[in-house]
């Protein structure tokens, strides 16, 4: 198999990667480490490798195949500052690390379970120092907002496929947080009826 047939392509990750990327140039460290939870086709993590070269991205995923994937596109990129992924499930009390610069989750929190909501929090808390930002993107469901067509029927489309799965209320997510030490510090508006959100190690 060809390192080309073992890549995976996500057609969101084409639309979503620029705007992900503004937020990170604000928010995101000017060197250090960068954990990325559930890294996926790996599109994401080189993109953003090559334009913010200063810092070292760490990508993980729990998915063999996505984990050949991203190894794949570090291959064809030859992005040095790109570590081998991580077998990493954020649900599990262990993590293959133990320190992280800064942390990156684009939609995972509604294509798994609250679990690994849970865990991922959880594994923010412990591996981030104080001030060290967790950046989550993706869909949310907030109090006093209305829950916008678009949405709703991708909630339902989620828990078709997976009951586990759906859009998070937003401060059910900034609870877990708080329980874990991480501060809200953005609410960011994105396109596509999206979310920004950025939390800080207290």
């Amino acid at each position: 198999m060809t390192d080309q047939d073992q890549k995976l392509t996500s057609p969101s990750a084409l639309r979503n990667r620029e705007p992900i990327l503004q937020v990170l140039r604000d928010h995101l460290p000017a060197s250090g480490t960068v954990l990325e939870i559930a890294s996926g086709s790996g599109e994401h993590v080189v993109h953003f490798a090559s334009h913010l070269p200063d810092l070292i991205w760490q990508p993980s995923d729990p998915s063999p195949e996505a984990r050949s994937s991203i190894s794949a596109r570090i291959a064809e990129e030859k992005l040095e500052t790109i570590l081998p992924p991580l077998d990493l499930d954020a649900s599990t009390d262990t993590w293959p690390l133990d320190k992280a610069d800064a942390i990156l989750a684009i939609n995972m929190v509604h294509i798994s379970p609250w679990a690994a909501t849970e865990g991922l929090l959880a594994g923010a808390g412990l591996l981030l120092s104080s001030g060290a930002p967790l950046v989550l993107y993706g869909p949310y469901r907030q109090q006093g907002v209305s829950f916008v067509e678009s949405n709703v029927a991708f909630d339902a489309s989620l828990k078709a496929r997976n009951p586990l799965w759906g859009i998070r209320q937003l401060d059910d997510v900034i609870a877990c947080a708080k329980a874990n030490d991480l501060a809200l510090d953005a609410v960011i508006e994105m396109p596509a009826n999206n979310l920004s959100v950025i939390f800080r190690r207290a």
